[in-house]
């Protein structure tokens, strides 16, 4: 059984026991347990993809770390002009370990 499940604008396919990195979720702490919307249930051959019954399920997730991600070196550079931009980025993210998936009621 798997769920695809949103979060921070992006999609995840998450599992019972998975630990996902998702967009850093500043509200939560170290061991607070989360909700995320559901997008598609599926479990064995049942896929559910009704938007009134998923409206209903929520995938229970559990915060487990807050960290950076790798470093990401932004160069900008213009030939023959002498101009020379350098930036460097890293994105925090929220690693959370997904408990439960609720299964649609039929």
């Amino acid at each position: 059984m798997y769920a695809i499940v949103r979060s921070g604008g992006r999609q995840h396919k998450v599992a019972v026991g998975d630990i996902v990195e998702v967009d850093k979720i500043s509200t939560a702490k170290v061991g607070d347990t989360v909700e995320l919307s559901t997008l598609l249930v599926v479990d064995g051959d049942a896929v559910t993809s009704d938007p009134w019954v998923l409206a209903g399920i929520k995938v229970q997730a559990e915060i487990v770390d807050h960290h950076k991600g790798a470093k990401i070196d932004i160069l900008r550079y213009k030939n023959k002009t002498g101009y020379r931009r350098r930036q460097g980025h890293r994105q925090q993210y929220t690693a959370i370990k997904v408990t439960g998936i609720p299964t649609a009621a039929k």
